[in-house]
């Protein structure tokens, strides 16, 4: 078992977009495992390779019955219908807020042998999968937030006592649903 330090609120890996993974190769083989066994290790329903320090397009999933992996996802929300409900982080630990989702996804990729993969989630699935691939795009759920709850999530944060007081940036959501606003 291969359980890595996992990158906290604040460091710039977890800002950052990954770059598509294009070697299906052993060292994508070790990454899987080694996100795998961490997620594992922190009881988590995902872990994305950014919160590894690695900026590779690659997450995993435990959640509703369903382990895997994703290289390269994309998804798209099968209807029009959302969720609202608890989501946390291991990159914020021990905090959870409320957060709007799409009910139900299709997340399409790649394992690590390079095979056409194809996943259906519905409510925690569905959610984990959005989640995991904001993490690949540099955006956090915090950013998915409502304002005011925004606002409590970043006092809390800045109080926490893993926290190390760098100043921490909340991106531009380009996505309709949550308002295209600038948060911070």
């Amino acid at each position: 078992m291969t359980v890595q330090p996992i990158r906290l609120f604040g460091d710039p890996v977890l800002r950052t977009r990954a770059t598509e993974v294009v070697d299906f190769d052993k060292e994508l083989a070790n990454l899987v495992r080694d996100l795998m066994d961490t997620m594992e290790s922190k009881n988590g329903a995902g872990l994305a390779a950014p919160q590894l320090g690695v900026g590779l397009r690659v997450f995993t999933y435990n959640c509703d019955g369903a382990t895997g992996h994703l290289v390269n996802p994309t998804w798209t929300a099968l209807g029009e219908e959302y969720q609202d409900g608890e989501e946390g982080c291991l990159s914020i630990p021990g905090m959870y807020w409320d957060c709007r989702r799409h009910r139900d996804v299709v997340a399409r990729g790649w394992n690590m042998h390079g095979e056409p993969v194809e996943i259906h989630g519905s409510e925690m699935l569905a959610r984990c999968i959005q989640h995991e691939t904001d993490h690949l795009d540099g955006v956090l759920f915090v950013d998915r937030l409502d304002a005011e709850t925004r606002k409590a999530a970043m006092k809390a944060i800045r109080a926490a006592d893993w926290f190390d007081g760098a100043t921490p940036t909340i991106k531009e959501n380009p996505h309709p649903l949550f308002g295209g606003e600038t948060v911070r």
